[in-house]
């Protein structure tokens, strides 16, 4: 549910504080733990690291991310990967044409360096 528009959005005002005279090129990344504070155009350029829960996520701010959350940009879970047994056939077969093809490179450059036989 979106916030009431007579209350104005919900931006920790520590975060603001920080940010207050300077400049986003020469500012060190922000570190917060503020995941629902929203953006404000005020943040755009600067760099904020956002707690995950475990560690912190670097977050650049551009305009398109005005009035979203910072905790949008961090995600708590990471993705491993879909698919089960056709996926793990898929992935073997790509490592084992890699495989092939980094020898059949190796292979020609071999037989560069070798000497030529006299006669």
């Amino acid at each position: 549910m979106a916030r009431s528009l007579k209350k104005g959005p919900y931006v920790v005002a520590k975060l603001l504080k920080k940010i207050e005279g300077k400049k986003p090129a020469t500012a060190k990344p922000i570190k917060t733990w503020a995941r629902s504070s929203d953006i404000s155009p005020e943040m755009v350029g600067f760099i904020f690291l956002v707690h995950n829960g475990k560690d912190f996520n670097e977050v650049l701010v551009t305009e398109e991310m005005v009035g979203h959350r910072l905790g949008e940009f961090s995600p708590t879970t990471k993705f491993t990967r879909h698919g089960g047994k056709i996926q793990k056939e898929l992935e073997q077969k790509a490592k084992e044409a890699e495989i092939a093809a980094a020898q059949a490179t190796k292979a020609p450059a071999a037989d560069a360096k070798a000497p030529a036989a006299k006669k």
